[in-house]
């Protein structure tokens, strides 16, 4: 029969040739590009899983605004990336930063934001005695807290501003499995990411009746150059101490290829999952799909 002789022919997404009716090749249609046209703030845009996530959104079309401490990084991503991004600085832990960011965005763009992406976020200490709620630390706590989940609200806060008028759009932020077991991190960290995930639940709950969607990603570890930082810290308690007045969450420096791969066996050794490694753009896939249309009842 007919339908048996076509029984083994493989499906072929639409990126890749196919066949006519014919049996001749097909040209291949292009991937659509799911954010196309829209316009997106990244927080932390500038290096690690914002990187990532910048990089994807632009491959799929959207007009990015990456927003991060970080000048340097920032200007050579955008200018790398070409006209479609651009770099605005902004702390997120200081509100007037978050509003200019998102007027800059809203002034260049036609009056638009589509998607809020609160990716920017510190570790914190990682030595033991950071690690310790018996020398809890009020001062790193309040830090950590300013821009981990201060950041996201004011982020939420601000997104909403320009996306509920016009009755659509997208906030997705960042947490961590931090978010979801114990265990896992310092407590000003786990602390924050959890506020992460009840901030979303609440900003979900009101921005719903507007249009506009909440939703965060709680990601396993990856070897960013932050989290290696962070691991160089824990193996090296008397420099970190020595160096207490420095941010070191800001002090990263590009990591070797063999402390990536340390990082990523450590990593692989503790997941659940074991075959494939996690990494930035797998997180920035996550990302993308609750950024775009295919995630609008989400």
């Amino acid at each position: 029969r007919p339908e048996i002789a076509h029984a083994h022919q493989p499906v072929m997404s639409p990126s890749h040739h196919g066949w006519d009716g014919n049996g001749a090749a097909a040209v291949p249609t292009p991937m659509p590009k799911r954010l196309d046209g829209k316009v997106a703030i990244v927080t932390g845009g500038a290096r690690g899983i914002g990187e990532a996530i910048v990089r994807l959104f632009a491959k799929h079309g959207a007009r990015v605004v990456i927003a991060d401490i970080d000048d340097a990084a920032g200007e050579a991503l955008a200018s790398a990336l070409g006209p479609q991004v651009s770099f605005v600085r902004c702390d997120v832990s200081v509100e007037d930063d978050v509003r200019r960011a998102v007027d800059w965005a809203l002034s260049r763009h036609g009056g638009r934001l589509d998607v809020y992406c609160n990716n920017a976020g510190v570790l914190g200490r990682q030595t033991r005695a950071a690690r310790s709620i018996l020398s809890f630390d009020a001062a790193e706590f309040d830090r950590v807290l300013r821009v981990n989940a201060l950041g996201a609200a004011l982020g939420m806060k601000h997104a909403a501003r320009a996306m509920a008028p016009r009755r659509a759009g997208s906030i997705v932020s960042v947490a961590s499995v931090a978010a979801v077991l114990g265990g896992l991190g310092p407590h000003a960290y786990t602390a924050s990411k959890h506020a992460i995930v009840g901030l979303t639940k609440n900003a979900a709950c009101e921005l719903g009746a507007h249009g506009v969607r909440v939703n965060c990603v709680s990601p396993f570890g990856v070897a960013t150059p932050m989290l290696i930082n962070a691991w160089r810290q824990g193996h090296d308690d008397a420099t970190a101490d020595a160096d207490r007045d420095l941010d070191l969450d800001l002090d990263v420096t590009v990591p070797s290829d063999q402390e990536v791969e340390k990082m990523e066996e450590v990593v692989r050794g503790l997941a659940t999952l074991k075959g494939p490694t996690l990494r930035p753009r797998d997180i920035a896939e996550a990302v993308l799909f609750l950024a775009s249309d295919e995630a609008r009842y989400i």
